[in-house]
């Protein structure tokens, strides 16, 4: 049987507050970074991204980011998004990316936030922390989905870099966990 290796990264960044609040959407940098992911995940990358799934916005536009993140990811690849899990259901996300029986591999994109109680959630037992300060960061778990891969950066032209300090600063070692790695992987992990 063969099993999809679970990708996780935090939406694009966001715009500035306004008056100590939120806003909703994506700042002109978290929109290049969601140009940028037809690149880092689209067809010719090594990852075979096959099922994308990302927290439901809200109707108001609020929650929204993560969706907007891998849209356009999403219509390259002519892949639906499942968007139908509430922010808040680390469980859920982690049990529908645990179900995807089709070829290739999964996406989830999340709030950074919730990212590590949906690692928790898959089936990985070492405390995780997703950097406040960081967008770039792709991890991975792979079956049996009991360990967390830190996979490097998302390299996104224009928007990781030198240009961006708090994407070059190197983690610290409590914020990584059991592998820290930039490598290419296999299409999926298969078990005999």
């Amino acid at each position: 049987m063969t099993y999809p290796i679970i990708y996780l990264i935090r939406h694009g960044e966001k715009p500035p507050k306004i008056d100590g609040k939120d806003q909703d959407g994506l700042s002109a940098q978290g929109e290049e970074r969601a140009q940028g992911l037809q690149v880092t995940f689209g067809p010719d990358s090594p990852y075979n991204i096959q099922y994308i799934i990302a927290e439901h916005p809200k109707k108001s536009g609020s929650r929204d980011r993560p969706y907007d993140t891998v849209l356009p990811l999403s219509e390259e690849l002519g892949i639906k998004i499942n968007k139908s899990i509430d922010r808040d259901d680390a469980q859920g996300a982690a049990d529908a990316a645990k179900a995807y029986e089709g070829p290739g591999n999964v996406l989830i994109c999340w709030e950074h936030g919730v990212l590590s109680k949906i690692v928790a959630a898959l089936g990985v037992t070492e405390p995780v922390v997703y950097p406040g300060e960081r967008f770039d960061i792709i991890w991975s778990v792979k079956y049996p989905y009991q360990t967390l891969q830190w996979d490097g950066s998302e390299n996104v032209q224009g928007v990781d870099g030198p240009q961006n300090p708090a994407e070059t600063t190197p983690l610290p070692d409590d914020l990584k966990t059991a592998t820290s790695t930039v490598e290419t992987v296999p299409a999926t992990a298969t078990v005999e």
